[in-house]
């Protein structure tokens, strides 16, 4: 199997297994506010621990979910200025924006993230089975998330087929809809 196929089957999977992460918990964060709902609405004693469980599960579905669309370039670009630029300046516009952003990334949620973790590891959380630093984790875990796939395009820069940005044509009655 050549390198090029291992890394588009290995990220093909990353793919997949993020997505059925996220949809499960998703599925997770659904339940666990229908069950709230129920307790303060129906039984009148709201569940303490369900609140604290959806947010942490919001957060990471939050979080793997940024790493999703950062995988798929579906984030948030405002290229207007970069696409009208020649492709060689716009490879170098790339190069900048995704080692700023690795560089945030590395810093802030993996370093930091782990820090935080470490320091809340022995922490119990009053209300789930689990210490503040495991909760704390969504934010290390989706850094290395993001670190893969930004190390990911910024290689796919410096290959021969980097075709830049490509402009779409947007469709301004659809969009005033």
């Amino acid at each position: 199997m050549a390198t090029t196929e291992l890394t588009t089957t290995a990220r093909a999977w990353l793919d997949g297994a993020l997505r059925g992460i996220c949809v499960g918990l998703f599925a997770l964060l659904v339940l666990l506010v229908v069950w709230q709902v129920f307790t303060r609405l129906v039984l009148g004693q709201p569940s303490a621990w369900s609140e604290e469980a959806a947010r942490h599960t919001f957060v990471w579905v939050s979080l793997i979910g940024i790493a999703i669309a950062v995988g798929e370039k579906a984030d948030v670009i405002m290229d207007f200025l970069v696409e009208r630029l020649p492709v060689p300046v716009q490879r170098g516009a790339d190069v900048v924006a995704y080692l700023a952003t690795l560089a945030f990334v590395l810093y802030v949620m993996v370093f930091g993230g782990l820090q935080q973790s470490v320091l809340a590891w022995g922490q119990q959380n009053p209300l789930l089975p689990l210490t503040q630093g495991q909760l704390y984790l969504a934010l290390p875990v989706s850094g290395v998330l993001l670190t893969v796939y930004l190390t990911i395009h910024l290689v796919g820069t410096f290959f021969p087929g980097y075709q830049g940005h490509v402009g779409v044509d947007e469709d301004l009655e659809a969009a005033a809809l």
